[in-house]
């Protein structure tokens, strides 16, 4: 079993920058494949970006394609999003979820484990 914590989310303006972190403890870190998240209100959680074990295979949403970037460490057990030309319909709770398997996943669920998530605010 894994559990992950986000860190990072905040309020920033409009065309601003965040970088999301998400640390994991528990198993090893690198035999899961990672992913971010984010549920605005009254909206359905949708996948923002994936990564491999290695990092060598990446999915991002097209609506963030540009913008986003994921990575992962895991020397330090830590997935991160950064964000940047951040819009107001970016604003959301960015979740990170993992799964311990090979590949690349893209579907909420695929993802066996969660964190509580971070709030984004972005105002225009």
């Amino acid at each position: 079993q894994v559990q992950l914590v986000e860190s990072g989310g905040g309020l920033v303006q409009a065309g601003g920058s965040l970088r999301l972190s998400c640390a994991a403890s528990g198993r090893t870190f690198s035999s899961y494949v990672m992913g971010w998240f984010r549920q605005a209100p009254g909206k359905e959680r949708d996948i923002v970006a994936a990564i491999s074990r290695s990092g060598v295979s990446i999915y991002y949403a097209d609506f963030v394609k540009g913008r986003f970037t994921i990575s992962r460490d895991n020397a330090k057990n830590t997935v991160y999003l950064q964000m940047s030309s951040l819009k107001s319909e970016d604003t959301a709770v960015y979740y990170c979820a993992a799964r311990e398997t090979i590949g690349i996943m893209t579907r909420e669920l695929q993802y066996d484990y969660w964190g509580q998530g971070t709030q984004v605010t972005v105002s225009s």
